[in-house]
């Protein structure tokens, strides 16, 4: 194995948010999960969504759907997805969601914050593929809500505006399948979200990759990217020796200094070191989960 597991470690604890060194001692020593929670409350706001450059490419204080869905991910990294924390951030979507369930990509108040080029708070109100994600993660928490509470008139209508994008004849772009691939691993239907992902593949690279419209140069979500974990549905989009031949190529885009990188642009200092915090920890995850670094 090419892999220097020591240097990835020591990259994170060199570089990383208290946030991501704390993820990485449950990821790697089944170190506290308390420790990730306190440590994400800081990122909350009373509102009970999440702001504050938890999400580095927006670094609003105020509450935003990137960093609100950034901590739902962090929870459900660390099984974490029925502390209270889940039940207030779905309730400050639902607050903030338009009246089709579809979720924007950032709020208005954002532009008067740090953001990279491609956060555009100034666009017209619209769902977003955070759409996608979010509803996704409202499926696995299984929160119980009310009948009639907010969350659960927006959980509806975000499986609604989530359905019609994925079966409707407008394109998909590369984090439109990303997000909604998440939705579709996530949603219960199976028999409709394996159709989905069946009409997905046809946007699919030979290698299995999608590339991003108006990126950097040569910048593509990879099929690791697209489906990180087995034994999920979307994996049925990508054959067996594919997935085995990018878990090659993902040990070997380790860089010299332990982390990996993005090819996404950069566009701060602390949003790049930021993000290899976070890449790194996501390559290791993906790694451990198909048996390619055993853990203590």
């Amino acid at each position: 194995m090419s892999l220097d597991l020591a240097a990835a470690e020591r990259f994170v604890l060199t570089n990383g948010r208290l946030l991501e060194r704390h993820r990485l001692a449950v990821l790697l020593h089944g170190g506290p999960v308390d420790r990730v929670l306190a440590t994400l409350r800081a990122y909350r706001n009373p509102d009970g969504g999440f702001g504050h450059a938890l999400e580095p490419d927006l670094r609003a204080a105020h509450s935003e759907p990137l960093a609100t869905h950034a901590a739902l991910d962090v929870l459900a990294e660390v099984g974490a997805l029925q502390d209270p924390m889940v039940a207030d951030a779905t309730t400050w979507i639902a607050s903030i969601a338009l009246p089709d369930g579809g979720v924007p990509f950032a709020l208005p108040a954002a532009a008067d914050a740090p953001h990279a080029p491609w956060v555009d708070p100034t666009a017209p109100p619209a769902g977003s593929h955070l759409t996608f994600a979010l509803a996704g993660l409202a499926h696995r928490a299984r929160w119980s809500y009310g009948a009639g509470t907010d969350p659960q008139r927006w959980i509806a209508q975000a499986d609604a505006w989530c359905w019609a994008r994925l079966e409707g004849a407008e394109p998909l772009g590369a984090y439109d399948v990303l997000f909604g691939l998440e939705f579709l691993d996530a949603v219960p239907d199976d028999k409709r979200a394996t159709a989905a992902i069946d009409r997905i593949a046809a946007l699919l690279r030979d290698d299995g990759s999608l590339p991003v419209s108006g990126g950097t140069d040569d910048e593509r979500l990879t099929a690791l990217t697209l489906s990180p974990r087995p034994n999920r549905r979307s994996r049925g989009l990508f054959p067996a020796e594919l997935i085995e031949r990018e878990l090659d190529r993902l040990e070997d885009e380790q860089q010299p200094d332990g982390g990996w990188t993005f090819d996404w642009g950069v566009w701060s200092p602390a949003q790049e070191v930021e993000w290899r915090g976070r890449v790194t920890l996501s390559a290791l995850a993906t790694l451990i989960a198909h048996g390619r670094i055993a853990v203590d």
